[in-house]
This record gives structure tokens, sequence and C-alpha cells, in this order.
């Protein structure tokens, strides 16, 4: 029987006769990642990140992604990553998850994910399972799947969190309730923290114990840019249709959108100089985007694109930008060296406040608190905006693509049982 590239169990959970091996009896690894994905775009896009920065780093691994995104789809996937959509949550602007799609209990929801996704990891049979920020998932949806992991011994699990998560004692009292400590300890192997503790020392600040703080890598700040990047003549089809116009041209991203209605409004009634570009974000409500487009109709200049999976090629060609504060969004700024102002959201988290008072006290980006966002304000920025800032790689930590590498082969060289099958790269 021709090979699926898929291990078939057996009753004892242990590969069948059909499994598929490399001709000298072992696999390449096998990586899964966990995000649960429910305010916008940030967790998928993290994760294809950094996945791309494994493919990269010559140990060849197969990955897979698990995400409650069903827009994850649209986004183009390395070599030898595909990706299993979970039914979607949703979650409001004041913190409450919801069903997105289905009209189904929240109960009910949660078991379909959860029964998914352990059915899928049992099959996958990973060799390091990567979790974004939620030790135990959603709803603790992932418990059942760590569980198994654990119980089988193969997988070396970690956790990834992105270097700012709220005030501090916003994260005890949600850690202390979902008793995220002891998750820890039960399952994982390692944190990853993808980003630079002089800026932002998250051990101390979430005051971590002295075991939990042992796990901890703290990565780098994540660089789009240490990617092997697209020719020009592969730019996506939305950079060849920017307006024109004469002056500095100044792209405003909202990140998902579901929120970004005061910003991208006041962006497009500011008066700025040179053309504009307006990215709503897939998950912005229709009826804000229909005032949006009235509010462009009648101004050949301004240009609004609902949905770019990379925003990246936009980012090169622009000369400023505004932004809400999200972790990639800010990296992807940093990368590009533009000037730029922030938007940070407050609500339900302060995450992005914390990560933009903390980046613009280095002079790396300019920072507008959201109670102060006018188009005036904007307005006023634009006409002063000029500099770029000092390039990121001299100010902070920004080498996280390049650490993940070399963080996967140790890990995975660390689990006897998985290098009976899984040969690592050196």
């Amino acid at each position: 029987m021709a090979s699926l590239g898929i291990d078939i169990l057996g009753p004892d959970g242990k590969p069948g006769p059909e499994s598929s091996v490399a001709g000298n009896g072992r696999r390449g690894p096998r990586i899964a990642l966990y995000s649960h994905d429910t305010q916008g775009l940030g967790h998928i896009r993290r994760n294809l990140l950094i996945s791309g920065a494994l493919c990269d780093g010559g140990a060849t691994p197969t990955i897979l992604l698990l995400s409650g995104l069903r827009e994850a789809s649209a986004f183009a996937l390395p070599p030898g990553v595909d990706c299993l959509t979970l039914p979607s949550l949703g979650k409001g602007v004041d913190g409450l998850y919801f069903p997105r799609s289905l009209d189904v209990p929240m109960a009910d929801l949660i078991a379909v994910r959860s029964k998914a996704m352990t059915a899928v990891l049992r099959s996958f049979d990973p060799d390091l399972l990567i979790v974004d920020k939620v030790p135990r998932g959603v709803f603790d949806e992932l418990t059942p799947s760590l569980d198994m992991l654990t119980a089988r011994g193969r997988a070396r699990i970690v956790l990834g969190l992105r270097e700012v998560l709220d005030e501090p004692d916003a994260v005890r009292r949600e850690w202390d309730d979902g008793d995220y400590e002891g998750a820890i300890r039960r399952h994982y192997h390692h944190l990853w923290i993808y980003g630079d503790r002089e800026v932002y020392d998250t051990v101390n600040e979430y005051d971590l114990p002295a075991d939990i703080a042992a796990m901890a890598n703290y990565t780098g700040y994540l660089n789009p840019l240490d990617l092997p990047q697209p020719l020009n003549d592969d730019l996506p089809e939305y950079m060849r249709d920017l307006p024109a116009g004469d002056g500095p041209l100044t792209a405003c991203l909202v990140g998902g959108g579901r929120d970004g209605m005061p910003l991208a409004e006041a962006f497009l009634t500011a008066r700025m100089p040179g053309p504009r570009v307006l990215v709503t974000g897939p998950l912005m409500p229709e009826e804000s985007q229909v005032r949006l487009r009235g509010l462009a109709a009648s101004c050949p200049s301004l240009r609004i694109l609902e949905f770019v999976t990379d925003p990246c090629p936009l980012l090169a060609r622009a000369d400023r930008v505004i932004a809400m504060g999200g972790y990639n969004t800010v990296c992807e700024i940093m990368a590009y060296e533009k000037p730029a102002l922030i938007v940070p959201r407050t609500q339900p988290r302060v995450e992005q406040l914390i990560r933009a008072t903390r980046l613009a006290a280095l002079g790396l980006i300019d920072v507008l608190r959201p109670e102060s966002l006018t188009s005036g304000a904007l307005s006023s920025w634009a006409a002063t905006a000029a500099a770029p800032p000092p390039a990121a790689r001299a100010v902070i930590d920004f080498n996280g693509m390049q650490r993940l590498p070399q963080l996967m082969r140790e890990h995975l060289a660390a689990n006897p049982l998985a290098q009976e099958t899984v040969h690592v790269a050196s």
C-alpha cells in the first residue's frame, strides 16, 4: 500500500505496520501548534511565523496547526505545514466568548473542539506540541489532549507566550483561577517567551514560581524579515492597485477589525498629505465596513482593503504607519523601521498599551492612548512624523526567529523515546 504519511495506530495506540517512516526506520520530526483564536488574527499569524522559522532550521519537520479561526485557510502555508480548523469561537469586546457560527450551546461547541483535537493529536503523534498562551486551552478544551500526550510520553510540550499578557494583577487572577501553574507542572517541559526580558521581564512581572521560571527561554522578538522574502514579481495582487498621489503613503492596520472601527474612522476623516491605505481586517462587522466605504468613496487617494494575509509588502512600501498594538503588527512595524503611531487596545486587556508604552520609551514607536484618539490627533502626528526610528535590532533582542530552530532541536534531542524514531538534523 502506498504511504499517506500517516501513522496507522493499533489498539494499543502504537504505530501499526502501515506506519509511514523513512527507509532507515526513522521518521522526521512532527510538530503540532495549538491556538484558540478568538479575538483576531494574532495567534494564527504568530504560529505561522513560528512554523516558518522551524521549517527554515534544517530539520524538515512536518507541522500541523490547530486553529480556531476559519480564516486560517486563507493564509499561505510553508511546505510541510497544514492546518486543522476547529469550529470557531467568537469573543466580544467585553471579553465574553460565544459560538461564532454554530447555533449550539457553548458546552457542546467546546466538547466538539476538544474531542476533535484529541483524536487528531492521537493519530498525528507529535514529537513537539507548542501551545499558544493558554496552558489548558480555552475552557480547558486542550486538557484531554495534554493528558493523552503526557501518558504516551513521546511529546515535549512547550507553552509559548507573547512577552506581555496583561497587567500583572489580572494575569495572576487568571492563572490562579485556571490553575495554570498546576497544568504547567503536570504537562509542560518548557516556556518560550517571544520577547526581550530587558523590555518586559515576563517571569518577574507575573511573579512566576521558581520551578516554572526555570523552564523559561526568552527567545527575543520575532522578526518576519528573518524568513526568506518574496521577490517583487511575487507581490500580492493588492499591491498592484495602491492609490496614486503626491506625498507619503500612510498605511493603517486595525488587526482583525472586530474593535477597529474607532481608529479606522478617525484615519479616514483625518487630514494628511499623500495617499492612504486602510486594512480593516476580516472580523470587522459589515455595517462598519459599509460606513467606511462610504467615507472613502469620494476620495481617490484612499483605498480600503478588507483582508490582507500578509501586510509586510504594504509595510515595506508605506512611508509611515498607524496601527493598533498587537504583537505581530508591532514586530512587523519594527522590522521595516517605519515611523509608526500605535493606538493600543485597552479592553478587555491592557496588553497592547503596556507593550506600546515600553517600546515607545526606547524610541521605536509613538503612542496615542485610545481615549485621546481623534482625527485631529492623527492629523497632528502625520504633520510631524518624519525621521525613521532606530533599527530595532540595535535596541532590543530581535533574534527570536533565529533561535527557535535550535530550541526545537534541543527539545527533541532531550526525549529518548522520541529519538527512537525521530531523526533530528543538526
